[in-house]
C-alpha cells in the first residue's frame, strides 16, 4: 500500500510529509514523496541553462524534507517529476494504485485560487483516491 504526497519548496510541505508518515504508519503503507517541477513558459530567450534552474529547484525542496525523511521510522521513496503538479501527481498516484494522497494548501483565498489555480483543489476532483489536504499552521503560510 503507498500513501503519495506532494511536495514543494513550500514551508507547509514538512507538516504535509509529516501528517503522510503518519497516515502511512497507520495503514501499514509507505510513502512515495513526489516533487513535481513546473517549468514555467518562457517569451523570449534568456541564457538561462533549465538544468542548473533544475537542480536548483529540486535541491530547495529536498534539503528541508531530509530530516523528516530520516527520521520517519518507515520507507520513503523520493520521486522527481516534471509537468503540471495536480495532473501528475493524480497520474502517477493512479499508476501506484496509491490509498490517499496528501497535499497542502497555501490558504490563498478563493479569488487567489481562482486566478492561480489550485494544486489542492484539482488533485481533490482528479484522484481516483483519498485526499489528504493539509492547512498551514499560521507559522507556514506565506
Amino acid at each position: 500500500m503507498i500513501v503519495v504526497v506532494g511536495v514543494d519548496e513550500a514551508p507547509i510541505s514538512k507538516t504535509v510529509l509529516e501528517r503522510g508518515i503518519q497516515e502511512a504508519k497507520w495503514r501499514d503503507a509507505e510513502v512515495h514523496a513526489v516533487h513535481v517541477l513546473q517549468i514555467p513558459i518562457v517569451y523570449g530567450e534568456f541564457p538561462v541553462e533549465m538544468g542548473h534552474v533544475s537542480e536548483a529547484q529540486r535541491r530547495a525542496v529536498w534539503e528541508p524534507l531530509e530530516s523528516t525523511i530520516a527520521g520517519a521510522g518507515i520507507h520513503v521513496e523520493r520521486v522527481d517529476l516534471d509537468g503540471y503538479p495536480p495532473d501528475v501527481l493524480v497520474r502517477y498516484a493512479s499508476g501506484k494504485e496509491a490509498a490517499l494522497i496528501a497535499v497542502g494548501t497555501r490558504g490563498r483565498g478563493a479569488f487567489a485560487s481562482l486566478v492561480l489555480g489550485s494544486t489542492s483543489l484539482r488533485t481533490i476532483h482528479l484522484a481516483e483516491c483519498d485526499v489528504l489536504v493539509v492547512k498551514p499552521a499560521e507559522t507556514e503560510e506565506e
